[in-house]
């Protein structure tokens, strides 16, 4: 069976950046489902992808499928023969619609019952018959944000202005939104033309030609040799954010680097003011100079060749000095405002509409500050410090320049409570409040900085379900799970062993006023799910992640300690007699009636007696403070005595007396038990 390569190209008006790298994934994802699903071989996909086209490259396509051969099960045998022994016309209709005849039945026996049974041939379709469905296959590509244009019903990224769609050399018809697949390419949208395709191996040097390096990872790897040949010429140091790079790679075609300049004394604003201005705004890459700090210039990507680059590094220059004016214009006019002033502008801002302002945000994270200090043993003085930089930690958001450049929220803060003669610790609270600002982030290095941090995202979790403004699905406008799991970070990082399930209703009553068991329950289940991914992300065995969150919902380090210790014990060959033995406590303790005291009286054996001495030593190791490991091995040293209670001992006795104090030391048990983990549900071989 011969083969042939397929290309398929999508030319669209310029995506934005951010998008395209997710679509191109989408569309090869979708592709290679289509083609499992019509049973097409090939050998690989290669993905291309620029502002203006996605494009696939599908190598050595099966020119059809393979003919195939299937067993068809037909009608009860008693059905397919008439009164004569002759064929029935249910036997006819049988034969006729899968393309067989009679000789080619046979029977096979299913539940006391013969039917009538066939191989069926399926001819492989020719692939350019089936490649016209692709037309699906874009039509479902999903966006964050779709449109329509013209007259067209189509919802897409942006407007298609052309397709390419070859098998070999061979156009395949597909149509889209009014658009009908051609051999002919898009060049670069002001160096190239319109150019006519031969077959898809001549894809990616065509539109070289046309001026569009259409691979990601060339165009990437364009951009960093060119930088790094330019550091190399000026003795500069250019920091590369990755972020950064991805973006500025999906703007461009054909990326040309060069470098422009600013005026000296910008250079007086902050470092982070000026890199924002062009990392954020103009997708400039900043420069240092070999002791780390920044110099009057600036690295750009030019979509385009060489061609008059001075005049395009002369409109960029022209570009930056107009937004660093601006910057330094804001700069100027917010350290004429004292800082009370901007903390009183809190006040008229709502921050949520059934929440309330910013200022009363803030009134409740001092209250879940103190609240969160008090339990991590902060002293007087620092309990101060602490519910100063709480009262302060929002007041730039009112500033000219967070305003203009909302990134530099926190930043500004520390930067201009210093200016106002705050404490260098309570300055730099302001900042760390804000991390982890996302999942790559790391958390506040202070423990002012941790505790407000912890604050802030509680009062925004708990206020927002308290609402009703609960994360479903995909959907999570106010980043909560995000804002949790920086939570739990800070937690870990700091090694707070601090009950998660105290923290919430404390700061539940500080919201509420009360405490609110239904919004306990919420929350406790969220940020159970939160510890969940935690533990699936340290590969932790399904069964065990699902114990350890059934047993105490206390300090995240201990439940994440007791995980690991399960872990490390699951494949030692004492640990399945062990889960075993724990396993039919709690089991049987599920009987017990609440409020029964165990009464050592009642006991009738030996066994009884020794498995209530152990449950005594057990309680008070475990109210001493000892670590996961040797909780959990004081736990396992049950085994021996309770194997023995279970062979010596009914507990569903006969008498009612008896088996309810047997019960209740199975209860009491349990709760230790059960506080560790809930073992009954760890799967062991």
């Amino acid at each position: 069976m011969s083969n042939r390569d397929l290309l398929l190209e999508i030319g669209i008006e310029e995506m934005p950046a951010r998008f395209v790298n997710n679509a191109i994934r989408e569309l090869s994802e979708k592709l290679e489902s289509w083609f499992q699903d019509n049973k097409l071989s090939f050998t690989e996909m290669k993905l291309f992808s620029t502002p203006r086209r996605l494009a696939i490259v599908v190598k050595e396509v099966a020119t059809s499928q393979s003919d195939t051969e299937e067993e068809v099960k037909g009608p009860a045998k008693k059905i397919l023969f008439d009164n004569e022994g002759n064929w029935s016309k249910s036997a006819l209709g049988f034969t006729k619609s899968n393309g067989i005849t009679v000789d080619d039945i046979y029977f096979k026996e299913i539940k006391g019952v013969e039917y009538a049974h066939a191989n069926k041939f399926i001819k492989g379709e020719a692939t350019i018959k089936l490649l016209p469905q692709l037309s699906s296959v874009i039509s479902s590509l999903h966006f964050p944000n779709s449109m329509r244009w013209g007259s067209q019903s189509l919802r897409f990224l942006r407007p298609i202005r052309w397709l390419v769609a070859l098998f070999g050399n061979e156009t395949v018809s597909i149509e889209i939104a009014g658009v009908q697949a051609s051999n002919v390419t898009q060049g670069h949208r002001f160096l190239g033309e319109p150019i006519p395709l031969l077959a898809p191996i001549d894809y990616e040097k065509v539109l070289l030609g046309q001026y569009v390096l259409v691979d990601y990872d060339e165009r990437k790897e364009a951009i960093l040799e060119q930088i790094k040949r330019l550091e190399e010429e000026q003795d500069w140091i250019i920091p590369v954010d990755e972020d950064l790079l991805e973006e500025v790679t999906n703007l461009v075609e054909y990326p040309t680097v060069f470098f422009g300049t600013f005026n000296r004394e910008f250079l007086k604003l902050p470092e982070e003011v000026l890199i924002t201005s062009m990392k954020s705004h103009q997708r400039y890459f900043p420069v240092k100079n070999k002791n780390g700090n920044l110099l009057p210039y600036f690295v750009a990507v030019r979509n385009g060749d060489h061609r008059h680059i001075e005049t395009v590094a002369k409109g960029n220059e022209k570009v930056l000095r107009a937004r660093l004016s601006d910057a330094d214009f804001f700069y100027q006019e917010d350290q004429k405002v004292p800082m009370e002033h901007n903390l009183k502008k809190l006040e008229s801002i709502i921050y949520h509409e059934k929440i309330g302002t910013l200022a009363e945000k803030v009134k409740r994270i001092r209250n879940i500050t103190e609240e969160i200090g008090r339990m991590v043993s902060l002293t007087d003085q620092e309990l101060k410090l602490a519910d100063r930089a709480a009262e302060i930690c929002k007041f730039d958001l009112v500033s000219n320049m967070v305003n203009e450049f909302p990134e530099l929220q926190g930043v500004m803060g520390e930067k201009y409570a210093l200016q106002q003669g705050e404490l260098p610790g309570v300055a730099k609270a302001i900042y760390e409040h804000y991390k982890p600002r996302h999942a790559e982030d790391s958390v506040p290095q202070t423990t002012i900085g941790s505790i407000i941090s912890m604050a802030d995202k509680l009062d925004s979790i708990v206020s927002s379900f308290a609402i009703g403004l609960i994360p479903t699905g995909s959907q999570d406008p106010y980043a909560l799970r995000r804002q949790a799991a920086g939570i739990i970070q800070i937690l870990l990082e700091n090694e707070w062993n601090i009950s998660l399930s105290e923290l919430l209703k404390k700061v539940i009553v500080v919201e509420k006023g009360d405490h609110n068991d239904e919004l306990y329950q919420q929350l406790k289940a969220f940020f159970k799910l939160r510890i969940q991914h935690l533990l699936e992300e340290k590969e932790i065995r399904y069964d065990l992640i699902e114990a350890v969150l059934g047993g105490d919902f206390n300090s995240v380090k201990d439940i994440v300690d007791r995980a690991e210790t399960l872990q490390e014990r699951k494949d030692q060959p004492s640990f399945k007699g062990t889960i075993e033995s724990l396993s039919r406590v709690l089991n049987i303790a599920g009987k017990a009636e609440l409020g029964v005291q165990v009464n050592p009286d009642l006991f009738e054996n030996d066994y009884e007696v020794n498995l209530n001495e152990q449950w005594k030593q057990l309680k008070e190791i475990f109210e001493s403070t000892i670590s996961s490991s040797e909780r959990f091995d004081a736990i396992s040293s049950l085994e021996t005595a309770i194997s023995a209670y279970f062979d010596h001992t009914m507990v569903m006795a006969d008498q009612e007396e008896i088996k309810r104090n047997r019960l209740a030391l199975m209860s009491e048990l349990a709760k230790i038990i059960g506080a560790y983990a809930s073992v009954n549900v760890i799967v062991v071989k």
